[in-house]
């Protein structure tokens, strides 16, 4: 008994030496976690900084900005550029909740539409999958182009000034539909719904209840982008909208840039030189940026951390 014992506490404690020496191997040295820490503050600082430096510029006094140039601590602060843009009043704010309305309606039924599509056309057991993904792939290789599709809105759809006009164009991918049929396929295990099935789930209630939550990372990718997406929408409203309570954000960013150019160019013809110099165009511009964008970078930590998690690990053991 004692000659079976020894050579067992020897291979045990020849384990717990390479055991820690593979351990000690593997973990990072105090100087380099701190070389990585700061090379990543670094990248993202190098991120960051071009928006940051934008917001100190439309803070920025219109004629300082000419005279010392863009300055990371300008000598002196104003909130010009954002009077301006707030002049317009009922319009910005007008402006501001039809793009919040469009962004909100259309983000959710992208997200169904895509989602419903993609799932039909991942399940092998759907008999006109083949069809349907090449009647979505056909789309991103040909297309009616701008004519048609704006025959179809006005003459067909009838929805000329109509807030659906900057809604439904947008609300179907195909590019969407392919990345989440390919993550149905690879990430929702065939195993969990074949379970499902057995305990008489139906085909809406596997895909409410198990592909949705499982799906979630997925479906925040594309979330986000489709959020992205109709939030800098403008060229719809230029095409469709000429209702001035349906313009939205980015539009009337756009006209109002557009009416300052001309009011400078034509400043000797139009109006006085004295008002022409006076108008903050640089910082305005700078403005129109943070506007535009801050509502999206607050938004983006949200979605965030559905892009880190991955929700299938543990649901099925082989």
């Amino acid at each position: 008994m004692s000659n079976l014992s020894e050579p067992v506490k020897r291979a045990s404690a020849h384990t717990r030496r390479t055991g820690k020496k593979s351990r000690d191997l593997n973990a990072i040295s105090p100087l380099s976690n701190v070389i990585f820490n700061i090379a990543i503050g670094l990248f993202a600082l190098s991120c960051i900084f071009p928006f940051l430096f934008i917001v100190i510029i439309s803070f920025t006094d219109e004629k300082t900005l000419a005279i010392n140039g863009f300055k990371l601590f300008p000598e002196v602060w104003t909130l010009d550029a954002y009077r301006f843009l707030m002049e317009s009043g009922q319009q910005m704010a007008q402006s501001f909740g039809v793009t919040l309305t469009v962004t909100v309606v259309g983000t959710a039924l992208t997200l169904y539409l895509v989602t419903t599509y993609a799932y039909a056309i991942s399940r092998k057991n759907f008999a006109q999958r083949r069809f349907f993904s090449f009647l979505a792939f056909f789309t991103m290789l040909f297309s009616g182009g701008l004519v048609p599709s704006y025959i179809v809105v006005t003459q067909v759809l009838h929805l000329r000034d109509s807030i659906w006009a900057l809604i439904l164009p947008s609300i179907m991918n195909a590019f969407y539909i392919i990345v989440m049929r390919t993550f149905f396929t690879t990430t929702v295990p065939d195993a969990v719904i074949e379970s499902a099935k057995i305990d008489g789930a139906t085909e809406f209630g596997i895909y409410t209840r198990i592909v949705l939550p499982i799906s979630l990372p997925g479906i925040a990718t594309i979330g986000l982008f489709s959020t992205l997406g109709f939030w800098n929408d403008w060229f719809n409203a230029l095409l469709y909208i000429d209702n001035a309570n349906l313009i939205p954000l980015q539009t009337l960013l756009i006209r109002i840039q557009n009416n300052m150019d001309f009011v400078v160019q034509n400043s000797s013809r139009v109006v006085s030189y004295d008002i022409a110099s006076t108008l903050p165009t640089e910082t305005v511009r700078m403005a129109m940026v943070v506007l535009a964008t801050l509502p999206v970078a607050l938004a983006y930590p949200f979605f965030q951390k559905y892009f880190i998690q991955g929700l299938t690990i543990g649901s099925v053991k082989e």
